[in-house]
């Protein structure tokens, strides 16, 4: 692996130095039948839970319900904004998401370990009737925060 420049290395610490624990970042996108099919198609999760409308309607759910890493996927929305590098990640499936409701991710900066360079945060899914869905944890450090702070 080679060594990374100095311009670099001082891009790591001025976006270290941007976030504060507490800053929160926030995403809302509503999930479409398009969403499913791509996400099935790439990942090649074809569970039936997802994709067959017969034999969601004969369980518990009654109707298909979206992969739960579709929903978690929210998360890497707002790491991708933040240039956001995750060495872990923990995800709490609490309630199921279906084609067609929208969910509020809140990422909320909880740790911040200045010897590591890590950052720890929470992440929070709400659907539209303000029932939460997912609950998440990860860790990982900043490399370019292009939202606004």
């Amino acid at each position: 692996m080679s060594e990374a420049t100095p311009e670099f290395k001082q891009q790591l610490r001025e976006a270290f130095d941007a976030i504060q624990v507490g800053q929160t970042f926030t995403f809302r996108r509503t999930f479409t039948e398009g969403d499913v099919a791509l996400f099935c198609g790439v990942t090649g999760d074809y569970n039936p839970y997802h994709i067959d409308e017969t034999f969601a309607q004969s369980n518990f759910f009654g109707r298909r319900n979206i992969p739960g890493l579709l929903t978690s996927s929210m998360i890497t929305h707002i790491g991708g904004m933040i240039g956001f590098l995750a060495t872990e990640m923990h995800f709490y499936y609490v309630a199921s998401v279906y084609i067609g409701d929208t969910i509020t991710c809140t990422v909320t900066f909880t740790e911040k370990d200045e010897q590591k360079r890590l950052f720890h945060a929470t992440g929070n899914f709400i659907n539209q009737q303000g029932v939460e869905v997912l609950r998440a944890r990860f860790s990982g450090f900043p490399a370019h925060v292009r939202l606004a702070r």
